[in-house]
This record gives C-alpha cells, structure tokens and sequence, in this order.
C-alpha cells in the first residue's frame, strides 16, 4: 500500500492525517497552540514550537497511530496559515516570532507610505492586490523600519509553509499562491519577484524560490528524519496556505466554486474565469498555472465565539460551555430580537481594509439576554461574509457553487445564518478533515499517483443547507451596512492615540 502525509498549520491548531491511495483516512491527529497578541494590533507565533514541533509531533503520532512502515508514505504535503513573515538566519533559524497574516495589522502606517509613493492604483494593476494587512511586502518593511538589527541578519523572509518545508528538505521554496500576497514584491503578469515596486522593502535574494504548489521541493533530510520519524528521502511537495489546500480538499475546482472556510476567521476562494481586479478583494494565481482565484476573508470569526464563552461564560464548564451558549442563542429568534453586532475586534479585512474598525452591539435593551447576544454575534459574523458575496456579485463573480468547510460548520446558527442573510445554499463534503486531508491529496498529486478529478471521488459531497430568508435578517443587513458607514470616523477617533 502506498501513503500519503498531510499535515497543517493552523491558527489555534495544528492537525494531520495520513491516508492511503483511495483518501480513506488511517491516521489523525491534532495539537493545540496559542496565537500570541503581546499588543493590540499585533498576532504571532512561535515557529519552533508552534510550526515545526507541531509538524515533528503530528507526523510521530500519526505513524505510531498507524503502525505502517514510514517507507510506505510516498510523499508529504504541508501547508499553514499565510501569509505570514518570518526573517530566518542562513541555516533557516527563526530570528523571531512569526508575524502571522491579515490578522496583525502592525504595518497600517508602512502600507500608507507604500501607497503615497508608490500609487495604489499602480499596485493593484502590476501586483493584483491593494495594500491590505493581508500584505507581506509592508511587514517586512516594518521589521526594516522598527527592529533594524533583525532585518540585517536576516538571510531569507519566509512564509510559515516555507518554514515547515525547509526543515523538511533543505531548501527555501514558496508556492505562486503564496507569493502573491507578498505584494508588492511579486508581479502577476510575470510571476515571478520583481523590484519594479521595491521601494526599498527588501532585496529579491532574500525571498524563497517561486514553485507550483504540487512541484517536488525536494526529499526529507536525515535529520528531518530523525525528527519527524519520516523516512530519509520522501518526497516533500512545495505546499501553500492552508485555506487553499482546505479548498481542493473539498472539490473547489472549476471557475465559480467557491469555498467558505469557517475557522478562527472566516476566508473565501473562489475560482475566476480569468483575474478579479478589485481593490476589495484579493487575487493570485491559483495552485497550478493558467488558474485565477479571488480571496476575501474577516479578520475575527470563530475567535469571537471564544472570547465571548470566555468573558461572558465564566460560570460554564469549559469543556460543555458552547454547547450551552447554543442552546441559549437557540432560545432567540433570527434577528437576534433587535440585535446588530459589528464583529470588527481586530480591525476588518475585506471589504472594509480598516485596521481601526471597532466592535459595535446595537440595539440593546432590558429584555435583552446572553442567548440574544451570542445570536446576534454569530449573526453579526454571517452579514460581514454576505457583505464579502455582495462585493463578489458587484464584480461580476456571484458564485455558482458554495463549499463550507471548517470547524465552524459544526455550529449550527452559524452555518444556517449565513445562507439564510446571504440566500445562498451551501454543501458540505463527506470528509471535513480540513487543510491536511487537502494536503495529502495534493502529495499524491505531486508523485503522480493520482488525477485532480480524483479529489470528488476520495470527497464527495454529502449534504446541503438550503437558505430561509427572514424579514429581520434583511432588515438587520441594511442597518449592518448603515452602521459602520455612520461609525467609522468615530472609530477611527477612538483608535488615536
């Protein structure tokens, strides 16, 4: 039998699983972590521990899980959360924590400078995407601007998959999907890193090496070996960000699919006929060349849901306590009884690109309970992603085909809100493994040992929820939309110094 390794790097979790030439799935394994927020504004995380020690201990565990010999697996798959920015030494040694993706909005004011001088209609145009805090060009400038003396030692600025891949292989690769959020080092007509928009940021030695997401990176070193209990010499594809391979783990395929991941933020892809170009959203070249995708994401989701059981469910039991705030939203109505939530805690990405965009509840009053609230909060997720369709209908790119995937998906409110606000039906996959069952898929692409239609044969699709528009959904989407548009100056006000 031949096997296949995926594992992913996620933002509270990482998971794996190994699987064999049909997609049943042998093995699976999970590790916790933290993000780590040391000031507002700011998300990181520990690249030893959190990136390569959850690689190292989800591979062991899921061989000994298993009990096959590890000369069995054919080839491995990573992928992690992205983009992210991580300055590394010669030997590939992290010099810092890794800043992770749009979550962090540190570098507000080098994406402004960046703008100012080199013009954002000019950055769109030649890099596919407007300077957001998804972007990785602004925090390398950053690290430049505010920790010189790690910016100098610096050999390579890498992405988290690059990470994992190196230890892995040797050697400093990123996939094109990857790249492009690298803006404004990376052009999309060429597709390759150009200093035509340096400005300064970073010379182009410093970057990896630009390869396709399934192209064989290389094979696991002895010594990769030795820490992932791998055998010496498997093959390791070049991998990509989680949401993408999450995406081709449930079928995402043709121009038009698109998938919503439900994860600690919402991300979207949707493949396009040919390049999006709106400021709005973002673009890349999709996993394999001559393929479009348009990306969106929220910047808090599932972690609002934490904070809220948290701060508001202290006197729950940790391990039943979603279970219970469920019940309690379950007791309200949709709508919330009134209730508008703005789910801007860490800023917004898409549509919004506002790093000072605040979390707002509107429309309290005595009758008011936790259950109210706690619906109102999952609601208030589901109209900022109907806000993200709205922005793909008004560029031409409704999409025809909706996957959900991720852990949300098990929350019911959640799930049946969006498509009841958006009137969208979505369809779910047999397996919900995530990003790392994408990842083994796309190893096995890699050594050729399957076709990519093969993917809606190991996934099927298995069910759909089916929208129920409520009048006081509608009505709470306008005053959604209404609500930030009359706060944002306030916002912004509230965010000086």
């Amino acid at each position: 039998m031949a096997y296949y390794l995926g594992v992913d790097i996620g933002t509270f979790e990482s998971k794996g699983v190994l699987v064999d030439g049909a997609g049943e799935i042998v093995a699976q394994a999970a590790r916790p972590h933290k993000m780590l927020v040391p000031q507002p504004g700011w998300a990181e995380h520990d690249p030893d521990k959190d990136w390569w020690g959850d690689f190292c201990f989800l591979s062991k565990a899921l061989i000994a899980q298993s009990g096959i010999d590890p000369k069995h697996i054919r080839a491995v798959g990573a992928s992690a959360i992205g983009p992210c920015m991580l300055p590394v030494d010669r030997d590939g040694n992290a010099l810092m924590n890794g800043v992770l993706y749009g979550v962090d909005t540190r570098a507000a004011r080098e994406i402004e400078t960046l703008n100012a001088s080199l013009g954002e209609a000019r950055i769109l145009d030649e890099c596919g995407n407007a300077l957001t805090s998804q972007s990785v060009g602004p925090k390398i400038l950053w690290l430049k601007n505010n920790r010189p003396d790690l910016y100098e030692k610096a050999d390579k600025f890498v992405t988290s998959t690059t990470f994992i891949v190196q230890k892995l292989t040797g050697r400093t690769v990123m996939d094109h999907y990857t790249a492009a959020n690298f803006s404004p080092l990376y052009r999309i007509d060429e597709q390759a890193w150009s200093d035509a928009l340096n400005d300064g940021i970073a010379p182009l030695d410093k970057l990896p090496e630009i390869l396709w997401t399934t192209d064989i990176a290389g094979e696991v070193t002895a010594a990769a070996a030795h820490a992932t209990g791998l055998a010496a010499g498997t093959p390791v594809i070049c991998g990509t960000i989680d949401a993408a391979a999450e995406a081709f783990s449930v079928g995402v395929s043709e121009a038009g699919d698109m998938m919503v991941m439900y994860g600690s933020t919402i991300f979207i892809i949707e493949l396009t006929a040919a390049r999006v170009r709106d400021a709005r959203l973002w673009y890349a070249p999709w996993l394999f060349p001559g393929e479009h995708a348009s990306m969106s994401g929220l910047a808090t989701s599932g972690t609002l849901t934490h904070w809220f059981r948290d701060q508001f469910g202290r006197d729950l039991d940790p391990a039943t306590a979603f279970g219970e705030l469920a019940r309690e939203a379950e007791t309200s109505e949709p709508g919330a009884k009134g209730l508008v939530f703005l789910p801007y805690f860490s800023g917004e990405r898409t549509p919004l690109h506002d790093p000072d965009a605040k979390g707002v509840l509107f429309g309290l009053n005595l009758t008011h309970g936790r259950g109210d609230i706690y619906r109102a909060l999952i609601e208030g997720i589901a109209h900022a992603t109907n806000h993200i369709f709205e922005t793909y209908a008004e560029v031409g790119a409704r999409p025809k085909r909706l996957m959900a995937v991720g852990g949300g998906v098990k929350n019911k409110i959640w799930l049946e809100a969006t498509s009841d606000i958006s009137g969208l039906p979505q369809r779910l996959a047999r397996r919900m493994v995530g990003a790392s069952y994408g990842d083994a898929f796309l190893a096995a692409l890699g050594v050729g040992d399957v076709k990519r239609e093969d993917i809606l044969a190991w996934n099927p699709v298995e069910a759909e929820v089916v929208a129920q528009p409520h009048a006081a959904h509608a009505r709470n989407h306008r005053i959604f939309r209404n609500l930030y548009r009359q706060t944002k100056d306030l916002m912004r006000d509230i965010a000086a110094p």
